[in-house]
């Protein structure tokens, strides 16, 4: 009977704890409820907002002129991924944003007289994320991702000494050359981007298997899929940073230069550079190009060499 009576105690007063506790963190919990439905979303911080919030897409969006036919399920979710993508890639996409005003200001000029719709500096933004000096794995190089069999068949020089592949105003002559053609091939500025990914051949071969003209209708390798919406993607973050929760920063400058034209050969960059009163280091950044610590240009080329008008804010 004492057994029983202290069983019955014990069990009585682990209820009443039990009790206490289950009152004692339901008030904790509604409390804490209370708080959160005090706080709308809209008074989270543009930090709390980019760790837990959903991409804007937009209703409409084109590329190139050509309009992006985002009545289409599939096409909306591949747009939605690639924002997800890059806005989320917080340092990626913030290093874009103060280098492209000043990348841009170099390539757009070319791509305007050579007839090339403006948006097809995202595509750059893709291909090397603006670093004229990028190296893929592949072995494709600078701004445009040149290979150098595509490099050397688009006319740009490519040796020990000199790869024009680096050189951001050649290569992107170069690239707006190959897009003229593919545009006369196929008709349209989104398949001529596509075909800057997969290549001309590879494109009209799958046109030719599918039976289909569009690339939104094509079943192409993961990359070239993706390869569009990628730049329509980094087109719509870089201008409308705010949307994407990015406060925009203050961007590189844009660097002012003189060009000093040579036809003879060079003994010596370092001296070269020197006597212009800058460093090997800075001649090299704004030529990169430039890949010897010396020229020998028996062909007597005409070449032309970057310096930085602002040399004091190199040394």
């Amino acid at each position: 009977m004492k057994k029983y009576t202290s069983l019955i105690y014990i069990c009585t007063t682990v209820s009443i704890l039990n009790i206490f506790a289950i009152v004692f963190y339901s008030q904790a919990a509604g409390g804490n409820s209370n708080l959160s439905a005090a706080t709308p979303h809209t008074d989270l911080t543009p930090l709390e907002q980019a760790l837990t919030v959903d991409v804007f897409v937009p209703e409409a969006i084109s590329f190139a002129g050509e309009e992006v036919p985002l009545h289409r399920i599939d096409v909306q979710e591949a747009l939605r991924k690639e924002l997800i993508v890059n806005t989320y890639l917080h340092s990626h996409t913030l290093q874009l944003l103060k280098n492209a005003p000043r990348m841009f200001a170099r390539i757009e000029p070319i791509l305007k007289e050579n007839g090339i719709p403006e948006d097809f500096k995202y595509l750059a933004v893709i291909e090397s994320n603006l670093n004229p000096s990028a190296v893929s794995p592949a072995g494709a190089v600078g701004l445009w991702q040149f290979l150098a069999s595509t490099g050397e068949e688009a006319g740009l020089e490519i040796n020990s000494e000199v790869d024009e592949r680096y050189n951001v105003e050649k290569a992107t002559q170069a690239a707006s050359n190959y897009l003229k053609k593919a545009y006369e091939r196929f008709g349209s500025w989104t398949m001529a981007a596509a075909a800057y990914n997969a290549g001309n051949s590879m494109l009209q071969k799958q046109m030719d298997i599918q039976k289909e003209k569009n690339y939104y209708d094509l079943l192409l390798g993961e990359e070239t899929e993706r390869y569009v919406f990628r730049i329509l993607a980094l087109k719509q973050i870089l201008n409308n940073p705010n949307v994407y929760n990015f406060d925009p920063p203050t961007a590189y400058p844009i660097e002012k230069v003189k060009i000093v034209k040579i036809k003879k050969s060079v003994a010596d960059w370092a001296d070269f550079a020197n006597k212009h009163d800058i460093s090997y280091k800075t001649l090299k950044r704004f030529n990169p190009w430039l890949r010897k610590n010396k020229l020998k240009n028996p062909a007597h080329r005409e070449y032309e060499i970057r310096i930085p008008k602002d040399k004091e804010m190199y040394r």
